[in-house]
């Protein structure tokens, strides 16, 4: 599997509902992190829009799962179209791998679009693993990150 399939691959997950599937796709020591501000360096200096760690991951699936999170119901259904790929760096070992995302989320009858650049950095897995990458790290930079963002109960 080339590194653009698996990156369609995990959006089509999202866009399935298959969560349980998408987090399978994350080291257990996974960073998933939504800055704040436009080129923020670090997570722990500066407010972050979402910066989880698997177990935070793991917490967020279950909430969408669970009857009684009237909040998040219904749940929202969402297209997330990848582009502009590009590895930026890549060893035997992993890659660092920028992209683009438009998603368009639909939920309460309201749509809403959102535009980020996107970086993934993948590790290779060894012959007879499910998948070829995992995740070791992503970074969905929001195009309108610094903008009042009315919640957001989507997985990017």
């Amino acid at each position: 599997m080339k590194v653009e399939d698996f990156l369609f691959h995990e959006a089509r997950l999202l866009d399935t509902g298959q969560l349980e599937a998408w987090l399978d796709l994350y080291t257990e020591d996974a960073i998933y992190w939504l800055p704040l501000e436009r080129e923020q360096r670090d997570a722990a200096e500066t407010s972050s829009i979402i910066h989880d760690d698997r177990t935070l991951l793991e917490l967020r699936v279950k909430q969408a799962r669970h009857p009684r999170a009237h909040a998040r119901l219904p749940l929202a259904r969402t297209v997330h179209q990848i582009s502009n790929i590009l590895v930026l760096e890549e060893d035997e070992k992993a890659l660092r791998v920028a992209s683009t995302l438009s998603l368009v989320e639909y939920r309460n009858e309201k749509q809403r679009v959102w535009g980020a650049l996107v970086e993934h950095r993948l590790r290779r897995e060894t012959k007879g693993a499910s998948h070829p990458f995992l995740i070791a790290h992503k970074r969905v930079d929001l195009v309108n990150s610094e903008a009042e963002l009315d919640g957001i109960a989507i997985l990017f």
